[in-house]
């Protein structure tokens, strides 16, 4: 049975160059859990691999990991009340709420084509976000126009910000509230360290929200 910080520990183990990263880690976690635990949700951002990454977040977040994630009594209620029999609340699984930005192919080639490319994401944040969500912005570079224009955004709604990328940070760095400064500069290393700090984060969250992991 491993609690968030065993698994967080587990995951360091495995990949060792991440542990210079423990503290933004864990304090980047424990922003998420806060947000999910005041009924907020989140966002997330990036370009290419990153958007790739901000899709497979959103995958993790939204059904059972490793955990059965049973949905709360009032909703089994409501669907044994309303459609007897068939037992739709077993077949719902409890969900962290998760959104990719850019994930909407109509709204982002819309909004780049009438608007600006460079405000797409920031547009969908704007939407979507509300005081008490939290951002997360995926950038190898720090530097993506588009992402620190949705970073820009998400702290003009009342977002928290969190950042994760290479070891220089760019732009990112000076406007997140947490950094999580990869110790990788190549844009296929930063990568490869991405994938496990989040796979931490997902399996950390599932356990605060539905017991200890199996």
């Amino acid at each position: 049975m491993k609690a968030p910080e065993e698994i967080w520990k587990q995951a360091a183990e495995r990949y060792p160059a991440i542990k210079v990263c423990e503290e933004e880690i864990m304090k980047a976690y424990c922003e998420m859990r806060e947000s999910f635990e005041r009924g907020g949700k989140l966002l997330i951002c990036g370009n290419g691999g990153s958007n790739a990454d901000a899709q497979h977040i959103v995958g993790e977040l939204m059904k059972e990991n490793r955990l059965r994630r049973p949905v709360s009594e009032g909703f089994a209620a409501a669907c044994r009340r309303l459609y007897p029999g068939e037992a739709l609340e077993d077949q719902v699984q409890g969900a962290l709420p998760a959104i990719a930005i850019g994930a909407c192919q109509a709204l982002y080639s819309a909004y780049a084509n009438d608007a600006a490319s460079d405000m797409a994401y920031a547009q969908e944040v704007f939407g979507y976000g509300r005081p008490g969500d939290v951002l997360l912005a995926l950038s190898t570079s720090g530097n993506s126009r588009n992402v620190i224009n949705a970073v820009k955004v998400a702290a003009a709604a009342g977002l928290r910000c969190i950042g994760m990328g290479g070891r220089d940070g760019g732009r990112l760095r000076e406007l997140c509230d947490i950094y999580v400064a990869l110790p990788e500069r190549e844009t296929y290393l930063v990568q490869e360290l991405t994938l496990p700090v989040y796979h931490a984060w997902c399996r950390m969250l599932e356990c605060a929200f539905w017991g200890a992991d199996k």
